[in-house]
């Protein structure tokens, strides 16, 4: 177990730098650059090619990405190409909106999901279970940004003075306002996970419950209530942690349009913000931070199979 740990931890810096270097360089390849934002009027070349040699963006891109590497061992994020400010301050101040807005998302999309999916399972083909299969189908098939925009444009033709995205409060400054300002954020991105939690949850408990361990259970007479979630739960959640992971990390991406959509002021939105304005440090930076939160989730996954399942021998 600690052998496998520690291949896994220094795997994280190689994977840190394919994935830094290849968002690094994408960003660069975009067509027209921060200097042609900055003069929109083609007529100053001379200025033009000036400011890239001054910016260092007139150097190759491997070149500019070690040298803005070496910076950031050094504890240097870089400051902003338009308004100078430092990348790392304005990261730790956007942060904590983007994990409260995630959070939220997967304790409403597990909350929802496991119950279900447990139910769901335990009721087969029944009626509660066709409608609970609907209900995932359903969730499944309606976009994220589309029930955003919808959560915000068709109450407004209902109820006069409907906000569907007040202005944010920080958690620290108020923890009910902020959470009620960002539940129906959560609730867009949460939803889908919901689906597909609940859907793998009731395949795995299905496969599960037809095993000998579980008719020998029944057989001695044990109650429903002890043998689904002793024996049959746990058991059922190794895939389900995999799809987990894996929705946690679509929703570090998710974030920048739901983010956009209500107006959050997290990480998500001001990537995309900075993308729009090339403005390479700051996307460089959030995208590092991004990038290192999904390898340690991926971490956290794969340390969580040994808990769940004993069998799991990690060598």
């Amino acid at each position: 177990m600690r052998e496998y740990i520690i291949r896994r931890v220094l795997l994280v810096p190689v994977t840190l730098f394919f994935v830094s270097f290849l968002v690094f360089s994408l960003t660069r390849l975009i067509p027209g650059d921060i200097v042609d934002l900055m003069f929109e009027e083609k007529e100053y070349a001379k200025d033009m090619e000036e400011m890239r040699e001054k910016l260092g963006l007139n150097k190759p891109i491997y070149t500019q990405y070690f040298i803005w590497m070496g910076k950031i061992l050094k504890g240097d994020w870089g400051k902003s190409l338009w308004n100078g400010d430092p990348v790392l301050p304005e990261i730790g101040k956007r942060w904590p909106i983007t994990l409260e807005l995630g959070i939220m998302a997967l304790i409403m999309a597990l909350l929802v999901g496991f119950p279900i999916g447990i139910f769901s399972a335990m009721r087969q083909d029944t009626a509660k279970d066709y409608i609970l299969r609907s209900y995932s189908i359903t969730m499944l098939s309606i976009p994220a940004f589309w029930m955003a925009i919808m959560i915000i444009l068709v109450p407004t033709l209902w109820w006069e003075g409907w906000k569907a995205a007040p202005a944010y409060v920080h958690f620290t400054d108020n923890p009910l306002v902020s959470i009620r300002n960002t539940i129906i954020p959560a609730f867009c991105m949460g939803a889908a996970m919901s689906g597909t939690s609940m859907r793998m949850t009731r395949t795995m408990m299905l496969e599960v419950l037809r095993q000998d361990y579980i008719r020998t259970a029944w057989a001695k007479g044990l109650r429903e209530r002890v043998i689904i979630p002793r024996h049959a739960v746990k058991n059922a959640l190794i895939p389900v942690v995999t799809l987990i992971g894996t929705q946690m990390m679509i929703m570090v991406g998710g974030s920048v349009i739901i983010e956009q959509i209500f107006g959050l002021p997290g990480l998500g939105r001001h990537m995309f913000y900075s993308i729009t304005q090339r403005d390479y440090p700051m996307v460089s930076g959030i995208n590092l931070v991004m990038a290192s939160a999904v390898v340690f989730i991926n971490l956290i996954v794969d340390l969580s199979y040994a808990y769940l399942d004993p069998r799991i021998r990690y060598r």
